[in-house]
């Protein structure tokens, strides 16, 4: 059997695997390497992560992106972005500076839009997860305005809602880039959050959110919104608060 029958071969065993997922799989080779167009797209993905990892947030994008909706702005207590990725910790904590300047009220929810570790996720998709998932909660929420973060942290949620005496957060997050992924956006949902002492368990997390490669905004808006509604009823998220969103919809399709 020749070099190029073998090749043919690998070709059509993996050609139809590749088309159900990102997974780099069934490359080939090129002699002890990779063919060079596959060693081309994988460092062209490496650059995409890096790019998402340290273009700069853009605060007037969302904004302008959310067509008028309410909006403050803050940043965490790491001045730059490199103290923000040698120092999570500052990441966490606003700017005292800024939280003299959030709202205070009887909000149900305030959202937060973070850029995290990717801006690219965060200008791509933030703005339109606020809007989805606003426009399934019951009108007589009271929903407060948006909150644009800067160089943030799921846990500067935390900081944020207890300032503003909001019930719950829900923080838009730009998520580690992949090398298949560099525009995945997360979102965190947090009942009742305590600076500091509210932990990972505490919470509630949809990731992947990015269309149409990842979940959808109708998809992502309708399992948020529905946790949403059962932690004000529970007074309670994280691992005492269950999505069972994809059960009940199959529940109610026998097909």
């Amino acid at each position: 059997m020749t070099l190029s029958h073998v090749a043919s071969v690998e070709r059509e065993l993996w050609s139809p695997l590749r088309q159900h997922t990102q997974a780099r799989i069934g490359l080939g080779r090129a002699g002890s390497g990779l063919p060079t167009h596959h060693r081309l797209e994988l460092q062209a993905a490496h650059a995409a992560a890096r790019d998402a990892v340290h273009s700069p947030f853009e605060p007037d994008v969302v904004a302008a992106a959310l067509r008028g909706e309410p909006t403050v702005r803050v940043r965490s207590a790491a001045p730059d972005r490199l103290t923000y990725l040698q120092r999570p910790d500052l990441g966490r904590r606003l700017d005292p500076a800024d939280r003299a300047h959030l709202p205070v009220g009887e909000w149900d929810v305030v959202f937060v839009v973070a850029d995290g570790l990717s801006s690219r996720a965060v200008h791509e998709h933030g703005a339109a997860m606020v809007r989805a998932t606003t426009a399934l909660l019951p009108t007589a929420w009271q929903v407060a305005p948006v909150v644009l973060a800067e160089q943030a942290r799921v846990a500067l949620g935390d900081d944020v809602a207890s300032a503003m005496g909001a019930a719950m957060v829900v923080v838009f997050v730009g998520e580690r880039p992949g090398m298949s992924a560099a525009d995945s956006l997360g979102a965190y949902l947090t009942y009742r959050p305590r600076p500091g002492i509210t932990t990972d368990a505490d919470r509630n997390c949809l990731s992947n959110i990015r269309p149409p490669l990842g979940l959808t905004y109708e998809t992502a808006a309708g399992k948020l919104a529905g946790l949403m509604g059962r932690a004000r009823e529970l007074g309670a998220t994280g691992v005492a608060l269950k999505d069972d969103s994809d059960a009940q919809m199959l529940a109610s399709d026998p097909a």
